[in-house]
């Protein structure tokens, strides 16, 4: 464990202690005016949301610490390691290096330094079930050539697609992504860009009103799927994915996304902010409406003048806010919300490689609406699915032994509203997706599994307490979006403030990273607490 990393001593109750080295000369000095202390500014949960904003903070003046409830940081981007293979827990796609560059700036330094990043080509290769795929690239002509392949006629409406996209991307990444949406006024100003966009249609219907083939129509509403939205549901402004990916691309961090979170880590402990590890938050301590600090689940108390939270903002609000100082985000009103799906994900190695699987690919079952319907709004668990498989080794032979293969699958499911019985179920689940990838395209891998492991529903509410086991918090929909979305300042109580996917904009890596940024519009001023 490096020393920038602090456990709790959950087991004497004892304060937390921590080596928090001195910022370099080059790291602006921090404090009140007049030599007083800097304000204090707890972060809960070390997810890409809760780093981002540490390192934020910092940069603004604030003395930041991190409490982590698992033994390393990263959150939904732990990492698993075992027998020489390497597997990152939650992403691995990285479509927004800008964002991250940003943050190694605001320390002075540099992100290439620390991480390599390669772009790939394809993006993703999405396989339908009669065997035919799709190859989605960021090169311009080879999509065309792509959707000729598929069907031709759909070409000018593609273009089309193309267009409308791009101008969802400026007016709802750039223009309102940055932005937090703290109260009506705010809202009132992104009417006419909710209005130019359209947005309350849903990607399917806007995809549909430009492409016929039902292919073609999968293919450009897929993206919703990798941040908890069902793309017959959420609003057509998440067609901004498209061209995230087409601007900047897609890319794999060398080593796999956990160096992105050590990388983050250490910014932090150059900063003097420790991030504590094994101290889980059991209380967000409030007095007279402000959030004063935190108390520990060993019963420790630690004092603040802010406290961010980048755990799951329903969670957040039912378990460890009290009651009686919540009049908006009340138990009725958080179990009232729609909730995304949550995920089934097997991890395993093999000792032979399969070289024909590229390193993002989904693999599509018989049924698209239909399977997305018993997913989210039946919260049925069906027989059938569609996976994703990601093989990192196809890009990165570091994540497995020489001559092995790295694997993990993921399967949408529902939330923990279906009622299936998880730790019962978990193994015949896995069987199913075994038998699916070997019927599909690994025939016979099922010989050279070893070091395999499963996370489930059950998991995400247990482990990483998510409200319903939900792997996204509230479905990205439109009332659920912007500022019908939990705010990044509580509605509830003073000086307590929210990041990461559950809060505004949302979920995904690019959308966790502007939810830290979207903090520093409503963060008081360090000097403020003088």
């Amino acid at each position: 464990m490096t020393s920038f990393f602090t456990p709790a001593d959950s087991a004497t109750g004892s304060a937390l202690r921590a080596v928090t080295p001195t910022p370099p000369a080059a790291v602006p000095a921090r404090g009140r005016s007049g030599g007083a202390p800097a304000p204090k500014a707890i972060v809960i949960g070390s997810g890409f949301g809760g780093l981002a904003a540490a390192v934020r903070l910092s940069c603004k003046g604030y003395d930041v610490e991190v409490y982590e409830k698992l033994d390393a940081p990263g959150g939904r981007a732990y990492v698993w390691r075992e027998g020489g293979y390497t597997w990152d827990a939650g992403p691995t796609i990285i479509t927004a290096p800008f964002m991250l560059e940003e943050l190694w700036a605001l320390c002075g330094k540099r992100l290439e330094d620390d991480v390599t990043l390669k772009a790939l080509d394809p993006f993703y290769r999405i396989r339908f079930d009669d065997g035919t795929h799709f190859d989605y690239s960021g090169d311009a002509d080879k999509m065309r050539a792509e959707v000729a392949r598929i069907c031709p006629e759909d070409l000018p409406g593609y273009e089309r697609f193309l267009l409308e996209a791009a101008s969802c991307y400026r007016q709802g990444f750039e223009e309102l992504g940055p932005q937090a949406f703290d109260g009506i006024g705010s809202l009132l100003k992104a009417v006419p860009a909710l209005a130019r966009m359209r947005g309350w249609r849903s990607l399917h219907h806007m995809v549909a009103g430009h492409i016929k083939h039902p292919k073609l129509r999968v293919v450009m509403t897929i993206h919703p799927l990798l941040i908890g939205g069902n793309p017959f549901s959420v609003t057509c402004i998440y067609s901004l994915i498209n061209t995230l990916e087409r601007r900047y691309g897609v890319h794999w961090a060398m080593g796999g996304t956990g160096v992105l979170v050590q990388g983050l880590v250490k910014l932090l402990a150059d900063r003097g902010a420790p991030v504590h590890l094994n101290a889980e938050v059991q209380r967000i301590t409030v007095e007279n409406g402000q959030a004063t600090g935190i108390e520990l689940a060993d019963g420790t108390r630690r004092r603040a003048d802010i406290v961010v939270s980048n755990a799951d903002t329903a969670w957040t609000y039912r378990n460890l806010v009290e009651p009686q100082h919540r009049r908006h985000w009340t138990n009725a009103k958080i179990e009232r919300g729609d909730y995304s799906m949550s995920l089934f994900v097997w991890y395993f190695g093999t000792t032979k490689q399969f070289p024909d699987v590229p390193h993002h690919m989904m693999v599509l079952g018989p049924r698209y609406e239909g399977l997305l319907k018993d997913i989210f709004k039946k919260h049925k668990l069906a027989p059938d699915f569609s996976l994703y498989l990601h093989r990192p080794t196809a890009t990165d032979p570091s994540m497995a032994p020489a001559g092995r293969d790295c694997f993990y699958v993921l399967a949408p499911v529902p939330h923990l509203d279906s009622g299936t019985d998880w730790p019962a179920f978990a193994e015949t689940f896995r069987q199913a997706v075994e038998k699916r990838l070997d019927e599909t395209v690994m025939p016979g891998f099922g010989a050279f599994v070893e070091h395999s492991r499963v996370t489930t529903p059950q998991d995400f509410h247990d482990r990483l307490l998510s409200f319903k086991g939900a792997a996204f918090g509230l479905e990205p929909l439109l009332l659920q979006s912007a500022w019908f979305r939990p705010h990044n300042r509580s509605e509830d109580v003073k000086n307590l403030f929210m990041v990461g996917a559950s809060t505004h904009p949302g979920a995904g890596v690019p959308g966790v990273l502007m939810s830290a940024k979207a903090l520093e519009t409503v963060v008081p001023h360090a000097h403020s607490f003088n």
